[in-house]
């Protein structure tokens, strides 16, 4: 059977588990699209046909003995390439990491091969995963598949290039700041920011993260089907000590009304018609599915922006500015040049300050939440950027800044939030993906992949495209 790789990876896992088709078969198809459509777009790094196809053969090896074969059965996935995959460089898109070899698997990693997923490549990151664009002086430039005009987003650009090529069903991406949620919407996918603490990462290759980087930090799926997203997403946050963070959370919490906010232009954001266009239209969506919509104000995101910037730059003041100037990568010097200008340096007291004052700020936001269970709120102020504004001026870095308000305030409370794709429009730079991002409690990404699927179901069907 040809074109395997345009199927969805619940419809891949239920064909391989009934033995319709085989793991090696799937494998072997996803290969293909590999080398057909990431020459184009240059989201997979590092290529991997004999360990995916000797994947691909145990789960076939699995079914054969009549064993359960996972979840995600002979699905193929892709990994970002700043997280520990055994036998394969943890780059994080730098040079002077091309040999920091892991030893062993990320939990992350280790949870997606547990639940049967075929690992065919490594993804794209910009140096250090630094911003919402994807190129680094290591691994080169990824484009977007739909428009390459357009930003591909990032850090996770290479995740969302990829699943929007058809180049795995699942992509695994990280977020800080928006790099799961922000690749997804500039390529045109579904992609969940889950709570802080439900799925378990950890870099056995590296030190231990700082306090702001594990409180904010996570890992989560990206694919285009939001039934896709739910089966990937409870492969990954499956139990591993090595994260202390990790947090047994049932899968579904209790039952909400289901009624959501709708906030356009929060905090003043300078929301661009198009983009309140699709929050309106996601927020019909939802009403047709039997949700009631409010439109109001949204708790604080500036000043958690602020606190999240000052936190985890005054860690990356630490060593990372001498890692930069080490690497030497063009980007990434600008990049840090930029925040730190329009960053404080907090002494030992603002530090604690920081700290201090996120417990208030969750607390607001679970407040607002207990009432409206689900937030509707832009994904960007802005369509896709147009690829590398960022560094085209300090005025331009600012301007991308402000676009990506929720993006950076959001992850300061440990919150989970939901990119869905809701079409295409037409911006500046031709045609665009477009969509909304949907905020939940903690835990509580039941109820964003509830609200997703009514969003999905009555928008078009997001298929991988051919790279432009």
């Amino acid at each position: 059977m040809s074109e395997l790789w345009r199927l969805d990876a619940s419809e891949i896992a239920a064909r391989v588990a009934a033995r319709q088709v085989s793991a090696r078969e799937v494998a072997q198809d996803a290969l293909a699209r590999l080398a057909a459509a990431n020459p184009r777009i240059n989201a997979v790094v590092q290529e991997m046909p004999e360990q995916a196809l000797a994947a691909a053969d145990a789960v076939d090896a699995a079914l054969a003995r009549g064993e359960t074969a996972g979840p995600l059965a002979g699905v193929p996935v892709t990994i970002k390439v700043n997280v520990d995959q055994a036998g394969f460089a943890t780059t994080n898109g730098l040079r002077i990491q091309q040999e920091l070899v892991a030893a062993e698997d990320n939990p992350v990693v280790a949870n997606l091969r547990r639940a049967g997923a075929v690992i065919i490549g490594r993804t794209n990151t910009p140096a250090f995963s630094l911003r919402w664009f994807t190129r680094n002086s290591l691994h080169g430039h990824t484009r977007n598949p739909r428009n390459p005009a357009l930003t591909p987003g990032g850090s996770s650009g290479g995740a969302g290039a990829a699943v929007a090529a058809g180049i795995g069903a699942i992509a695994h991406g990280t977020d800080i700041a928006g790099s799961i949620r922000y690749p997804a919407y500039a390529c045109g996918v579904h992609g969940l920011r889950p709570t802080l603490g439900r799925v378990p990462a950890w870099n056995p290759s590296g030190p231990e993260r700082a306090i702001g980087a594990q409180l904010m930090a996570v890992s989560g799926p990206l694919a285009r089907s939001i039934a896709d997203l739910r089966l990937s997403f409870q492969a990954m946050a499956a139990e591993d000590l090595r994260d202390p963070w990790w947090v047994p959370a049932p899968f579904e919490g209790p039952a909400m009304p289901k009624r959501a906010a709708l906030c356009v232009r929060p905090e003043g954001l300078d929301t661009a018609p198009e983009v309140e266009a699709a929050l309106r239209d996601a927020a019909l969506r939802l009403q047709s599915q039997g949700w009631s919509i409010v439109e109001t104000a949204c708790p604080p995101l500036r000043e958690p922006m602020r606190l999240q910037l000052m936190l985890w730059l005054a860690e990356f003041r630490r060593g990372g500015n001498a890692a930069v100037a080490r690497e030497g990568d063009p980007d990434a010097s600008f990049v840090l040049q930029q925040m730190e200008r329009l960053t404080q340096m907090p002494d030992l007291h603002q530090f604690q300050d920081v700290l201090q004052a996120r417990a208030g700020f969750v607390r607001q936001w679970q407040a607002f939440l207990k009432n409206y269970p689900v937030l509707l709120v832009p994904v960007c102020a802005e369509l896709p950027f147009p690829d590398l504004l960022d560094v085209q001026s300090p005025e331009a870095f600012e301007r991308v800044a402000e676009a990506q308000l929720v993006q950076i305030g959001l992850p300061l409370m440990g919150l989970p939030a939901l990119t869905v794709t809701t079409g295409n429009t037409q911006g500046s730079a031709g045609a665009s993906p477009v969509g909304v991002q949907l905020i939940a409690g903690r835990y509580r990404e039941d109820l964003l992949l509830a609200a997703g699927t009514a969003i999905e179901a009555a928008g078009p069907r997001i298929e991988a495209c051919d790279p432009a």
